[in-house]
């Protein structure tokens, strides 16, 4: 691994720096990826960079259909949840049956987990029987 110094002035970069550039339907180049680690370590090293094939962020397999399935769930689900947010009809037994289950074993701790296990139940219920 190597250490990474940059120019006086810059304390660290984030994000790509290079990305590959597309012609003919395929890549030319590499990413260069820099990282900088905010939370707390004993470590002083915090700064990483990386290099990553052109071809790595694309979905070269062929989806399967539980792949699919679940990308599908994921969407709808979601979008439930945007939903149910607004929805003001809702909002006061939600906060209520989510306080509720909250300080129980296995109980959601953030008002999203909560949704996300509530909106896909009922998702799972409606697709799956």
């Amino acid at each position: 691994m190597a250490i990474v110094k940059y120019s006086p002035g810059i304390e660290y970069l984030k994000g790509s720096l290079a990305k590959p550039k597309k012609q003919n339907g395929h890549n030319h180049g590499d990413y260069l990826i820099g990282t900088h680690r905010e939370a707390p370590t004993q470590s002083k090293e915090c700064t990483r960079l990386y290099v990553r094939k052109g071809n790595t962020y694309g979905n070269v397999i062929p989806q399967t259909e539980l792949a699919i399935n679940a990308r599908n769930r994921f969407t709808a689900v979601s979008q439930a949840i945007k939903i149910r947010r607004r929805d003001l009809t809702k909002l006061t037994t939600d906060q209520q049956a989510f306080l509720a289950q909250k300080d129980t074993p296995g109980g959601k701790k953030t008002m999203t987990a909560y949704y996300w296990l509530i909106c896909g139940q009922e998702y799972d219920q409606a697709h799956n029987g």
